[in-house]
């Protein structure tokens, strides 16, 4: 499908296609509430509190005040809804701001001044320098004599370079005063979101052009949100408006990561409602045999003879309110404020400044902090990711000469400055490809100096070093191209550009000397792209050689060629090329197919080799991170040899003979097969450490592997914990992260540049670099940083801090309900399993939102460990990324807890007051009281660092929950009249709370105290360390402890590594007490030590 926009014709265009409005709102002030409590009830646990709350409606079966549920769940939704409505709103602001602003269109031949969004397709929109493009417009006429235009795209691409964007070929030489009006027609795709791409034709009406297509490209447009710059003005079409350009298309929300702990959350949510239809079930049949039993047996009961049909439901139902509260009301605006705090911390990290480039670190998702934590394999980009990215050239080999060999810089080599002085053919040939055979645009400044505005930094490192070697690209004019060589200009004429493609590696231009009229090709690329295409009897070893000599030095490598064009050839080759250009449809394809018909028989002049040095703590931070058990995968599209000098400069595999590296190979289907296999087999038998044995593959050989033997290629990425990638394209570094996430892995995908986006996308946790290929990487990340080192400081604090709280806070969430359930439950036994409520509904909604809330929200604060000891001790990681603090098996722990803790409550308040003829509300009180000191003591013995914050939100709220309910008890109508005043002035009362809180807390402490002297795991002795203030402890070999496991186990098989058994965990070791040790957390107080062992291996062991 294709549109026709018709130039400067508004009644051919306006009533086809939409206006220039932008919108980005997800509601209106109509369909606001509907939509957002459909959104809302879409989930199920909203759901289920909705049922809940319209049961409690009846009155014959609620056994508290419907306001417990409605309360909480209408203050959930407001809260939600608010926030909602808050981003929206300023959506709309940010879009009225840009619909309202003001642009020059044309306008029946006259230049008028409109608000953007009346702009329609096929107005002429004039932009003066400094402008916003208000939407997509192909650009019909600039300032500058030779067409061109500087447009700045970090709005759409996060790229910071200047782009250059030129006028087509058929509005060449139109005057400036004839432009509003010019008439034609564009044949354009329909509106899609690829930024990169835009293949379509312009014919222009007589009297501009006689009717003959001119093909477009993305090079000939201004996209919408980029922004004019060192351009006195420019005009052009409107080809797509609205929300219909390309920046329109591709917005949209993300699809929501579901983090590890959020799965687990869901699962034992799950295992908790099965429970509560159990109780629920038993305690419904219970009620209803005492009822037509014993109940009627009571003077006090009177029941009916003869009751409705639903008789029997009325109990269960009863039941069902009553231990609703099982599941947390709370839990997710909780998990919600706490990880937005999260984000915040990252976010306000002073450590994680980039100092040289001012660039903070920014959490972009804040729902998945805890997933840091728990990361298993990082995925890394080289290039800018481990590198710097600032080419600087070092070597170079020209017709079988090495230059900078000896001085380790071409730049400064004698021989070659020489060579350049005298004219030698060769190198005038090799310095002139260097020079030209690019897309770079030389600007010049008011004081002379010329300076590059180019899109690679390959270009401009080599465009910079011929200039240094005195063959300086100063100016481009319209097609023309100016060097000056040695004092002397040289013109060239551009006739075509053969763009750099990923499939291709290569790119080339057409050039003709406009001093003697000879037409030639000149070609830069990969070596495999290049070598191949040799003329036939050019030795070519020598440049092969010296490919790999400069890969083994890790510098990064390209081939230089050219060739003499015959003009009948260029001639017929160049209708082939126009009509491919174009062609509406597989443009890209057609022209690939054309390009390869000229680019062959080409004479190699020589290779260069630019130096891109590794970023600063790039070596220290692989080491800590992988001490820390964290695997790392190198995914690049340099060739391999480079990517493996790369690989060892930076820790990231072991030199030879401690290192192994294993080579995935072959062109066909049977080779790789047969590579793979070989590579499987040394896997699985060798005796060197797993993280000094690594594979190697390139993107030809995994291509193959992926497609026609992928279970294989799983089962190789289940045994490494070390892989090198080579020349593979950005849809291959995606399939990669798949693969690795489809073996339950917690995946972290980093890179800088937008080649990286879908890898990062794919990824479980996505971190993006804000580097010198600009800012797409970083916008399209969960997690921005300035330098690749940071990395280390995000995961192990942010992350493992973000991990532990979160697995608390939810633990706790779910405690704090099952203790006031267990209550419950326990007094339906007293109470004729009627499912009566001991306590009022005011209690129980304050419980919920007050009382037991305020102290664990300020858990954001508590560090087990402080910063520096987490760095020293990268292996702690372990318990993150075992799931050790939150699985079923310290669920279990909580759950016992708190049916302990419910016991406790309820014996001593029933025993302490229920004899003494006292009134119900004052036992309710006594039993409610019980749980608050209780639930002070047990945020206070499981927060490790106090502060101030943390002292008053843990012993102020219980000042002011006893502040509360003296104000409620003033109120005669509140049905609390006086309690509060007559149990204080009690010393009964007192010594029932310091009964509760004795026998409650004194088991609980006694096995933590066991724990942590006699049974300590590493983490705890690290905080006896601190806490005496002497040496921190080390931790042993813990890397060799774990391997030592591995040599006792059988050869793994497939299916074992699936289930990640524990050579994976590097904190484990074959001796009983450490397994003991490792065994404890602070959390699993009711477990047996056979259920603590096996549940350090319980989120590695999924598939059991």
């Amino acid at each position: 499908m294709k549109r026709c926009v018709y130039i400067n014709d508004n009644d051919l265009s306006e009533d086809l296609y939409c206006d220039n409005r932008i919108s980005n709102r997800k509601y209106t002030v109509l369909n606001f509430l509907p939509k957002n409590l459909w959104e809302q009830f879409s989930r199920f646990m909203n759901q289920y509190f909705l049922l809940i709350a319209c049961l409690q409606l009846w009155p014959l079966i609620t056994p508290v005040n419907p306001a417990s549920t409605w309360g909480p769940l209408i203050f959930i939704f407001a809260v939600s809804a608010s926030k909602e409505a808050w981003d929206d709103y300023n959506r709309y602001l940010s879009d009225k701001k840009a619909n309202e602003r003001e642009v020059w269109v044309v306008k029946q031949g006259i230049k008028r001044h409109i608000k953007a969004q009346d702009i329609h397709v096929g107005n002429i929109v004039w932009l003066r320098e400094n402008d916003e493009v208000p939407c997509d417009l192909v650009l019909l006429g600039t300032s500058e004599q030779q067409g061109v235009c500087y447009v700045e795209t970090a709005a759409l691409d996060g790229e910071t370079d200047l782009k250059t964007r030129t006028i087509p070929a058929a509005c060449m030489g139109i005057a400036s005063e004839l432009l509003h009006k010019i008439k034609g027609v564009i044949e354009c795709p329909n509106p899609d979101k690829d930024i990169r791409r835009f293949d379509a034709n312009l014919r222009l009406f007589p009297p501009f052009i006689d009717n003959d297509f001119c093909p477009l490209t993305i090079n000939n447009t201004l996209l919408q949100s980029c922004y004019l710059r060192n351009t006195e003005w420019a005009c052009g079409v409107a080809v797509y408006t609205g929300n219909e350009t390309k920046l329109g298309m591709s917005r949209g929300i993300p699809e929501p990561k579901l983090t590890a702990v959020d799965a687990m959350i869901d699962k034992l949510t799950g295992a908790i409602f099965l429970f509560q239809i159990v109780v629920v079930f038993v305690l419904g049949i219970a009620g209803n045999v005492w009822k037509n039993t014993e109940a009627r047996k009571q003077w006090y009961v009177q029941y009916p003879d003869e009751g409705p049909w639903y008789e029997l439901l009325v109990i269960p139902l009863r039941f069902e309110l009553l231990c609703s509260i099982m599941i947390p009301i709370s839990i997710k605006v909780s998990l919600d404020l706490v990880k937005s705090l999260y984000a915040k911390f990252i976010d306000w990290d002073v450590e994680m400044y980039d100092q040289e480039t001012s660039t903070p670190s920014h959490a972009a998702n804040t729902a998945i902090s805890e997933d840091l934590g728990q990361v298993e394999y990082i995925l890394t980009d080289k290039t800018g990711t481990l590198t710097e990215n600032r080419m600087i050239l070092r070597r170079c080999c020209i017709n079988g000469i090495f230059y900078g060999n000896e001085s380790g810089d071409a730049l400064k080599d004698v021989e070659l400055l020489n060579a350049v002085s005298n004219n030698s053919p060769d190198v005038i040939r090799f310095l002139t490809v260097m020079a030209i055979c690019n897309t770079v645009v030389p600007t010049k400044s008011k004081s002379g100096a010329i300076s590059y505005k180019a899109q690679s930094q390959d270009e401009d490192a080599l465009v910079r070093a011929a200039s240094h070697l005195h063959m300086t690209f100063f100016n481009k004019n319209a097609n023309i191209l100016e060097i000056n060589l040695n004092g002397s200009i040289i013109h060239y004429e551009l006739l075509d550009t053969l763009e750099f493609t990923s499939d291709r590696k290569r790119m080339s231009v057409v050039v003709k000397d406009c001093q003697n009229g000879k037409i030639f090709l000149l070609s830069k690329g990969a070596d495999e792209a290049i070598l191949p295409y040799a003329c036939s009897g050019q030795q070519i070893r020598t440049f092969i050689e010296a490919v790999e000599h400069y890969a083994q030095l890790g510098l990064r490598t390209l081939c230089l060629a050219w060739r003499e064009l015959k003009e009948d050839e260029y001639r017929e080759w160049s209708l082939l090329f126009k009509e491919a250009n174009s062609t509406l449809v597989d443009r890209e394809w057609r022209l690939a197919e054309v390009c390869q018909r000229l680019e062959h028989d080409l004479e190699i002049l020589g290779v260069t080799a630019i130096e891109d040095r590794l970023q600063d703590g790039v070596p220290e931070t692989i080491e800590t991170l992988r001490k820390a058990g964290i695997n790392f995968w190198m995914l690049t599209g340099d060739k391999q040899s480079t990517a493996i000098q790369i690989a060892l400069s930076c820790n990231f595999i072991s030199p030879e003979p401690k290192g192994q590296l294993l080579l995935i190979t072959g062109k066909t289907e049977d080779e790789v097969s047969r590579s793979l296999e070989r590579v499987l087999l040394t896997m699985r038998i060798t005796t060197s450490e797993p993280k000094d044995v690594a594979f190697v593959v390139d993107g030809w050989a995994l291509e193959i592997a992926i497609k026609h033997h992928r279970k294989a290629f799983t089962d190789l990425a289940i045994l490494s914990r070390t892989a090198i990638c080579c020349r593979v394209t950005p849809s291959q570094k995606a399939q990669l992260v798949e693969i690795l996430k489809s073996c339950d892995y917690r995946t972290l995908a980093i890179g800088d540049g937008g080649n990286d986006v879908r890898m990062i996308q794919q990824a479980d946790i996505g971190v993006g670099i804000s580097g010198r290929e600009g800012l797409q990487a970083a916008r399209a990340a969960d997690y921005s940083i300035g330098k690749f080192k940071f990395l280390k400081r995000l995961i192990l604090v942010h992350g493992r801090y973000s991990y532990n709280r979160t697995a608390f806070l939810s633990q706790y969430s779910f405690y704090k309900s099952l203790v006031i359930c267990f209550i419950q439950i326990l007094f339906s036994f007293i109470s004729g399993i009627s499912g009566t409520s001991l306590f009022n509904s005011v209690s129980l909604m304050a419980y919920n939102v007050f009382y037991t809330s305020i102290p664990v929200l300020v858990s954001v604060l508590d560090k087990d460990l402080n910063e520096r000891t987490v760095m020293q001790h990268p292996q702690i990681l372990f318990y993150c990324q075992a799931g050790r603090l939150l699985n079923p098996s310290t669920f279990a722990g909580w759950f016992g807890r708190s049916l302990f803790h419910a016991i406790v409550v309820f014996i001593v308040s029933i025993h302490a007051y229920a004899y003494e003829k006292s009134e119900m509300e004052e036992v309710a009180m006594v039993a409610l009281s019980g749980c608050i000191w209780l639930q002070a003591f047990v945020v206070a013995l499981e927060t490790n660092s106090f502060t101030i914050l943390q002292h008053l939100a843990i012993w102020g709220n219980l000042a002011a929950f006893y502040i509360i309910n003296f104000m409620v008890s003033t109120l005669p109508s509140s049905g609390m009249y006086t309690i509060m005043f007559r149990l204080c002035r009690q010393p009964s009362y007192w010594i029932t709370m310091f009964l509760i809180v004795v026998a409650g807390m004194g088991p609980v402490f006694a096995l933590k105290y066991f724990r942590y002297t006699y049974r300590s795991s590493a983490i705890n002795k690290l905080q006896q360390a601190e806490r005496l203030g002497g040496p921190i402890l080390s931790l042993g070999n813990v890397e060799s402890q774990s391997r030592t496991i591995e040599k006792d186990v059988a050869p793994l098989s497939i299916t074992q590594s699936k289930s990640r058994s524990p050579v994976y965990e590097p904190l484990l070791s074959d001796s009983a007490s450490t397994r003991r040790s490792l065994g404890a957390t602070p959390f699993d107080f009711f477990q047996s030590s056979q259920s603590r062992l096996s549940s350090s291996s319980y989120t590695r062991n999924k598939n059991n």
